[in-house]
């Protein structure tokens, strides 16, 4: 019994000696000289895309109620985008956008088109630019 307890004293000891670390045993780091690592040249920052007019009307029509009634290759309520696009030109513009605040009747039928006085003028015109840049 006492070989017994001394052999199980050193395996004790011996277990508890190769589970210590010292600051030999730390794993070594390696080092970078990051004064001649190569990040390339820097990027230069650019400017986002300005947006065209007809961009900017195309998000008006989206936001506003006139896809209810229009579409862009159908005829709906309303005269498709293509066929307003295809009847009027860019000297029809102020006259296009009024009737967009305004309303209108009997150019395109007998339902009369819903005023917007909430839209601007000059949003108007945005979404008439959308409008007339359909033209095929």
């Amino acid at each position: 019994m006492k070989k017994l307890t001394l052999i199980m004293t050193v395996l004790v000891s011996l277990s508890s000696y190769s589970c210590h670390k010292t600051e030999n045993s730390k794993t070594a780091e390696p080092e970078i000289d990051y004064s001649t690592v190569d990040i390339g040249k820097p990027v230069e920052a650019t400017k986002p895309t300005e947006l065209t007019n007809a961009e900017k009307g195309k998000g008006l029509v989206e936001k506003a109620d006139c896809l209810s009634c229009h579409a862009v290759n159908s005829k709906l309520i309303g005269p498709s985008y293509h066929d307003v696009a295809g009847k009027y030109t860019t000297a029809d513009r102020d006259v296009l956008a009024s009737k967009i605040i305004e309303g209108g009747k009997g150019k395109w039928g007998d339902v009369p088109m819903t005023p917007h006085p909430t839209i601007s003028k000059d949003e108007a015109s945005l979404m008439v630019d959308y409008i007339l840049s359909l033209k095929k």
